[in-house]
């Protein structure tokens, strides 16, 4: 069944170039996501955080070129469920993107709730709870308001977090050169506490999220300037950029803190700081982690919004919510306020279950691109001159995948298992038990 859109609704603008593309995906990463797990990857690897974070980005590049290949092939918003859909067929392609829900409906609230956990531990005086809401309800205007008044709040959260990097780097060189013999191996070395190449390994699983900006691009395809070769462009930039960033930071903080003894391994990045550059650096750190927090929650929420509404447009979820574009703002609106709505979990959700519920969305979302380029390039198409690209590089992100859900917990697994459950269940609704096809919209490439 084909959904056609109605002349007098609104269409999302393209207004986005390569830049503003990158930016996105750059803030949607946050830099200084690095400090998030600091403590526990420095850990669990015994003081291998950059040999960790290498590994990590080989895995990524793989994935990150099959979302290039596929966002030129399918040049329009609904990422890995558009891709799943157009390739392995309307049902299938409705799963993915219900697992894609999983990550991106959580992805804003976990920015909410670190936001408000940093900022009532600065003011004691100000309640988490009214942080969240407040975070919420400026997020939630802006991305009304427009994607470009996006990439222009995405330039002033880069700048925040470049000074606050060039500052720190400036600082922690000082103290490691100035302080006497210094090993530039022990990064990659390690301290002794962990042998082998398993504990690396471990961490390089745990940081597979901090690379979830090149999904995020691909759902800004209908609203880029040229969607079949500026996203793919930004895609594979994001990813690289990111990835040389996290290295480096995580290189130059264990050199400065030669060590995995913290006083909270939760929040190992404050003995870094404290290191680097005392209290100044500290709340310094604090105040460009919450910027990145709150431009992190602005693209996520934005890409979650065009998540929902392709699957409205399609007919999917109902369309008169999610398929919805705002004449006025060129924006899904009705969309917008449904994630605005979920976010408010984030005052009574805990952190830990958030992070499960992110990391099995994200790695059911790169499985299923890396088959989706086999599927279309190779066996589709039969582009079987170049089997490299159309099967052997693919494959190998899909098993490089598959071997980071081996580090998923149970309790991990049984959440995203019941949130397929439930996804199915609702697909056997809208098709009547596969008696109706599911809706899809004819989308014209542009």
């Amino acid at each position: 069944m084909t959904v056609q859109t109605s002349p007098h609704e609104g269409h999302l603008k393209r207004a986005l170039g390569v830049p503003s593309l990158v930016l996105f995906g750059l803030v949607y990463m946050v830099p200084l996501t690095v400090f998030t797990t600091y403590g526990i990857v420095t850990e669990t690897s015994g003081g291998r955080l950059p040999l960790a974070y290498i590994v990590t980005l080989v895995a990524m590049v793989f994935t990150a070129l099959s979302y290039a290949r596929m966002s030129a092939a399918f040049p329009v918003a609904g990422s890995a469920y558009t891709y799943t859909q157009k390739t392995f067929g309307a049902p299938t392609g409705f799963l993915a993107g219900w697992s894609l829900l999983l990550d991106y409906l959580f992805l804003p609230m976990i920015n909410y709730l670190v936001i408000g956990i940093y900022l009532n531990a600065a003011v004691p005086a100000l309640p988490q709870w009214a942080v969240v809401v407040i975070a919420i309800a400026v997020v939630t205007v802006l991305n009304i308001v427009g994607i470009v008044s996006v990439a222009r709040t995405n330039f002033l959260i880069i700048a925040v977090q470049t000074i606050f990097i060039v500052v720190f780097i400036v600082l922690a060189a000082g103290k490691i050169f100035g302080g006497g013999d210094v090993n530039l191996a022990a990064p990659f070395s390690g301290d002794g506490s962990a042998g082998g190449l398993n504990p690396v390994l471990a961490g390089a699983a745990i940081l597979c999220l901090s690379f979830l900006g090149f999904d995020a691009v691909s759902t800004l395809a209908e609203e880029a300037k040229d969607p079949k070769r500026g996203v793919p462009r930004a895609i594979m930039i994001a990813t690289i950029v990111s990835g040389l960033i996290f290295i480096l930071l995580s290189y130059v903080s264990q050199l400065v803190f030669p060590s995995n003894n913290f006083d909270d391994v939760d929040s190992g990045s404050l003995d870094v700081m404290v290191a680097a550059g005392g209290q100044f650096l500290n709340n310094f750190f604090t105040a460009a982690y919450v910027a990145g927090a709150l431009g992190s929650a602005l693209t996520s929420q934005a890409s979650v919004a065009r998540i929902l509404f392709a699957m409205g447009r399609d007919g999917v979820l109902p369309r008169r919510v999610f398929g919805y574009v705002s004449p006025r703002f060129s924006t899904p609106v009705y969309a917008i306020g449904v994630v605005s709505v979920v976010s408010l979990l984030a005052i009574v959700i805990d952190l830990a279950t958030l992070a499960s519920l992110i990391s099995f969305g994200a790695l059911v979302a790169f499985s299923v691109v890396n088959l989706t380029v086999i599927k279309h390039f190779y066996l589709d198409l039969r582009e079987r001159s170049n089997v490299l690209l159309n099967l052997v590089l693919p494959l190998i992100g899909f098993l490089l995948t598959v071997w980071l859900w081996t580090s998923l917990s149970g309790l991990t697994l049984v959440i995203g298992l019941c949130w397929l459950a439930i996804g199915f269940i609702w697909l056997l609704s809208v098709t009547r038990g596969f008696r109706r096809p599911t809706p899809v919209l004819d989308i014209e490439h542009q």
